[in-house]
């Protein structure tokens, strides 16, 4: 996603990489964790990489007791199948969460604070807008077997496909349907891929009322695509995975590719308005 949205920008705002490369540079962290990784690469390669690891950094520093923020990456609306009885509730989101996180950044990324301190709002604002299009990080499930929810799919333990014996949660399964190299050559061959597959509409003018809607969207292809409106099962436990059905990975695929390349999109449009 970060590669998309530094490939995107040059035609749409062409001063906003360099603004957010620089900003980028004054992160608390970028002598220690990121100049040692961009050593040796082109100047090109060095800021694109740098794009990425700042939407991944969120990732990197859990339990960092100074920077980690765990309830910040996802808004758990609920789902409760209509097939559940009335003994099961669905409680709304808890109060700080995705949405009101973006928010809080965004207007720290927009503000007069130190570039230090813009730099790592801008590492929330890249990663979370990945997080809101990853239609796990907007739901948890409700029902007899889940009556504390399931935690946007952390608990609900499905095998990869019908041929795959491996169990795995499904919501690393859709965290990682797309990659799981993470080196700079494979994260950016795959940038590559989906610009050319869904290439970017006509640039539109960012407004945070939008946010709200994308995570609507998410939140609705976690009920029709993800959960099959309630029909996909789970295995019984994280050593007995149920099988999904023989169509499910391609549909996923095909959804997470889509959503993956309107978030690098969508943040190339948010970084535009950040001075």
């Amino acid at each position: 996603m970060g590669a998309i949205a530094f490939d995107r920008l040059p035609s749409v705002a062409p001063g906003s990489v360099t603004r957010v490369v620089t900003i980028l540079r004054q992160h608390p962290q970028y002598e220690s964790l990121w100049k040692p990784q961009l050593a040796g690469m082109k100047e090109q390669d060095q800021e694109r990489y740098l794009f990425m690891l700042a939407a991944r950094w969120p990732d990197d520093i859990r339990g960092n007791k100074q920077f980690d923020q765990p309830e910040w990456h996802y808004i758990d609306f609920p789902y409760k199948p209509p097939s559940q009885p009335a003994s099961v509730r669905a409680p709304q989101p808890l109060p700080d969460n995705l949405l009101t996180a973006f928010q809080r950044n965004l207007a720290l990324a927009r503000g007069n604070a130190l570039d230090a301190e813009k730099a790592v709002a801008l590492c929330w604002i890249f990663h979370l807008l990945g997080d809101l299009h990853q239609p796990l990080h907007t739901v948890s499930l409700f029902s007899t077997r889940f009556p504390d929810g399931d935690r946007g799919g952390n608990l609900f333990y499905v095998g990869p496909d019908p041929a795959d014996p491996r169990t795995q949660n499904l919501h690393a399964y859709w965290d990682t349907i797309l990659l799981t190299d993470e080196h700079y050559e494979a994260a950016r061959d795959l940038a590559t891929s989906l610009e050319k597959k869904y290439p970017p509409a006509s640039p539109r003018a960012f407004a945070e009322s939008q946010v709200e809607r994308w995570i609507k969207d998410s939140f609705d292809l976690a009920v029709s695509v993800v959960y099959r409106r309630g029909k996909l099962k789970p295995g019984a436990d994280r050593d007995h995975g149920a099988s999904l059905p023989r169509d499910y990975h391609a549909a996923a695929e095909r959804i997470a590719s889509r959503r993956v390349a309107l978030a690098g999109y969508r943040l190339a449009d948010v970084l535009q308005t950040i001075h």
